[in-house]
């Protein structure tokens, strides 16, 4: 199939961009245009959107033969965002601090085409590499030199990552089957918080605050630097039809709290936390609890538990709710020739500071904390 070419697409052509994800089968929530609007206006990172369109005479060969991959011309998307820092490197990646992202094409041709123009895209702002993160593996990233000028690909390292997995749990048509569905031991463990009389709320940005307090604390116990509050609630502005907080109460006090967008017949889980010093009053299996109980009474199939690591705690916890794990394949393309050790690198050279961040006060780390986590791309 003739591309007519591949540009970068701005937002007066975000419903044409959001026209084609809605048709497209492999979409996700990730690859909406509003995340261009959300990541820039939080952070100010610079966003490179790419689009594949054909000419006229090609858009109507495409509709003849597949018109649900069609959308004002476009035949393939990938969204990119440009990291850039002196400590935390330089990179684009599809897409930083969530899940997924990533190419959607319509054939292998403009998939390829996409992966071209990321890599001379990516020289020409010197990135050291490009990271995709797909929810089905790339075909293109094993042969690279096939359909790349020599140009492109000298000097040119590939690495997949497919350690990570999403967690994902089918569900009833309804919160009473949900219940049913699950195991006895399962049911007891979810009575416990409901016996030690928390409760939960579920709403939008009015919650906003509690929901922070408590992903607040419960990422500097991690030793991780928080995000800007103002992620959250650019999310829950670009989305307000999809989106929602659950929060969890100790009388007046958040313990646990949730918030999770929907896109098609899936709800997904971006951002979720309790407080450790609750934890022997289960708050988190009220949380889910919830989260389930919204997504079958609100006519979603399917629930993205998030990304685990098979065997951790977190991977241990969905399973137990009957989660199943599918693969996540995080495709880098390292453009300096450099080919690091993808699993030790980062872990070994934050260690000591993930330590000290553990010991800082809430105070400081809810204001230092965004200008860090900024430039961290997972």
């Amino acid at each position: 199939m003739p591309i007519h070419k591949i540009k970068c697409a701005d937002s007066s052509e975000r419903e044409s961009w959001d026209a084609y994800v809605s048709r497209h089968p492999e979409a996700s929530l990730f690859h909406l245009f509003g995340w261009q609007d959300i990541i820039h206006r939080t952070y100010g990172h610079k966003t490179y959107y790419l689009m594949a369109v054909c000419g006229e005479a090609e858009a109507a060969a495409v509709r003849r033969e597949n018109s649900s991959l069609l959308a004002e011309n476009a035949v393939g998307i990938l969204p990119l965002v440009h990291l850039k820092h002196v400590i935390f490197g330089n990179c684009l990646v599809s897409l930083p601090f969530l899940d997924g992202g990533g190419i959607l094409a319509g054939s292998k041709e403009v998939e390829e085409s996409l992966l071209c123009e990321a890599i001379n895209l990516g020289r020409k702002t010197g990135a050291s590499r490009i990271e995709l993160r797909q929810e089905r593996p790339l075909a293109s990233c094993n042969d690279i030199s096939a359909f790349c000028s020599e140009s492109s690909r000298e000097p040119l390292q590939i690495a997949t990552r497919s350690d990570k997995v999403r967690m994902l749990l089918n569900l009833p048509e309804s919160s009473q089957m949900l219940m049913k569905s699950f195991k006895s031991k399962l049911r007891s463990q979810i009575a416990k918080p409901l016996k030690e009389g928390l409760t939960s709320r579920t709403g939008g940005v009015e919650l906003l605050e509690d929901f922070y307090k408590v992903f607040l604390v419960n990422m500097r116990d991690l030793g991780s630097p928080v995000h800007s509050i103002k992620l959250m609630r650019h999310v829950l502005s670009e989305f307000s039809e999809s989106s929602k907080i659950i929060v969890i109460y100790k009388a007046k006090e958040a313990v646990a709290a949730a918030l999770v967008v929907g896109f098609e017949k899936m709800l997904r889980n971006p951002w979720a936390s309790s407080l450790r010093k609750y934890a022997s009053l289960s708050p988190n299996m009220l949380l889910y609890l919830r989260v389930l109980e919204y997504a079958c009474d609100n006519g979603y199939q399917v629930f993205d538990f998030g990304r685990s690591s098979a065997g951790e705690g977190t991977y241990k916890f969905k399973e137990q709710w009957g989660a199943v794990p599918t693969p996540l394949y995080w495709h880098y393309i390292f453009l300096d020739g450099k080919l690091p050790n993808l699993e030790g690198s980062e872990k070994e050279r934050f260690e000591k500071a993930t330590r000290y961040w553990q010991k800082l006060p809430l105070v400081i780390t809810r204001v230092i904390g965004p200008s860090i986590r900024k430039h961290i791309s997972l």
